[in-house]
């Protein structure tokens, strides 16, 4: 019994590049370290500052401000330096900040910190997703982004007990873990991973016509142009808004309303990360060849199910239950829209794609944990769930009347075509 599920693990093994296994290991390595820090972010904000979810959703907000600039920042460096130097100076500048921000005991600096954690949090973001682009085939895109979201959750599901054990002690030493992990993770990419910037765009750079670093960011107003994305994107955000209260309104919500520890908290998430591991994969390959648009909607709408359920419910097992459904959602939701990114971006254009891509999650980052905060310190609580199950199903109507638009066996318009754009979308 135990030679089949090796015999598939090395099949599935083969069926990718070595260079993809070694960033997936380095990025597991990285957001373990992550895993520790921010599942316990918002408990350690309103009880190291005795402060309440408002400036909490405040913090979130700089975070993605600043978050956004970054991405900005990296996407274009990426197309213009390539992948491989702009996730070693992030990684290397987020470790740095990190231990500031476990050292500094005045909420005003602690800002201060955010600032410039955000700056350099997210600059590799962009070059990640473009790496794994680069290495994949159209085909296997999907897939290869599903199984990086199973190494990431199984950090996540590893995570959450290590940091419940090493906040007990102090919560210094989360930070301090999530440096080690940055740097190890950058020790790593420095020797084992190799640039995958694609060919043709390091043959432009080396052109007599060079593109420059701002000519490389002007470029960003062509990926705005691309109408087809953008309104993919707005939907996204939508999503994201109600997603984002998992990690900000939840664990402070079940602690204050229901009683729910930090332990308690942590097994939730486990729960979370454990079914992402186990089923990820098989969700992604059977939903892989189905219209991409539905399956957003369909994401979408399971989330409308499982977060809007935290609003009816009082009982640990069903909080473990909602958190089931909404991990459901989240993988259909994940890795199909990383595909679906990927498959609008043109090849010189992936870092900046996938940059203006991650509006959808930083401004969703600052917008929803400030609602969600000032929801539960000036009203109802609830309203926090009831709230996030009509925007979700507002996304899964958006998602579905957007397919009509949108042929799966057809790449997405490029944004080089304007006008391709927007017959696309009248078509």
């Amino acid at each position: 019994m135990l030679a089949n599920p090796i015999n598939r693990a090395k099949a599935v093994y083969a069926e990718y590049p070595k260079q993809f296994w070694v960033v997936v290991g380095a990025s597991f390595v990285d957001h373990l370290g992550g895993a520790l820090l921010f599942t316990f972010f918002s408990l350690y904000v309103t009880q190291h500052f005795n402060v309440g979810m408002t400036e909490v959703g405040i913090l979130f907000g700089i975070f993605s401000i600043s978050e956004f600039f970054g991405s900005m920042f990296g996407g274009a460096l990426t197309d213009q330096i390539g992948r491989k130097s702009v996730i070693i100076i992030g990684l290397i500048v987020s470790a740095l900040t990190s231990v500031g921000m476990g050292l500094v005991n005045k909420l005003e600096l602690f800002y201060l910190m955010a600032v410039i954690t955000g700056l350099f949090a997210d600059m590799a973001g962009p070059a990640r997703q473009a790496m794994i682009t680069d290495l994949l085939p159209e085909e296997k895109r999907a897939d290869g982004f599903g199984i990086m979201r199973v190494f990431m959750n199984l950090s996540v599901a590893i995570g959450p007990a290590i940091g419940g054990f090493l906040a007990a002690k102090s919560y210094l030493l989360l930070f301090g873990a999530d440096a080690f992990s940055s740097i190890l993770t950058a020790i790593g990419f420095y020797f084992l991973v190799a640039e995958t910037m694609p060919k043709a765009s390091k043959e432009a750079e080396e052109s007599e016509e060079k593109t420059t670093f701002s000519d490389s960011f002007r470029g960003y107003a062509t990926v705005l142009k691309d109408r087809a994305f953008i309104l993919f994107m707005l939907l996204s955000m939508v999503v994201t808004i109600v997603y984002m209260q998992m990690y900000g309104a939840l664990p402070v919500f079940l602690r204050d309303f229901h009683g729910i520890p930090e332990t308690g908290f942590g097994m939730i998430m486990s729960l979370n990360a454990s079914m992402v591991v186990l089923m990820q994969f098989a969700i992604t390959r059977k939903i892989g060849k189905r219209p991409p648009m539905l399956m957003m909607a369909l994401g979408a709408l399971i989330y409308a199910i499982g977060f809007g359920l935290y609003g009816f419910v009082n009982q640990f097992s069903l909080f473990l239950v909602a958190m089931a459904v909404i991990t459901i959602g989240e993988m259909v939701v994940t890795p199909v829209a990383q595909a679906l990114v990927a498959k609008f971006s043109p090849e010189e254009m992936r870092g900046r794609y996938m940059a203006v891509f991650g509006i959808s999650w930083l401004l969703p980052g600052a917008i929803g944990p400030l609602l969600a905060g000032l929801v539960m310190d000036n009203g109802n609580p609830l309203w926090v769930w009831f709230g996030s199950g009509i925007l979700a199903t507002a996304a899964a109507i958006g998602f579905a009347i957007f397919h009509q638009y949108f042929k799966q066996d057809e790449n997405p318009v490029s944004s080089t075509s304007p006008e391709l754009v927007t017959a696309k979308i009248q078509e």
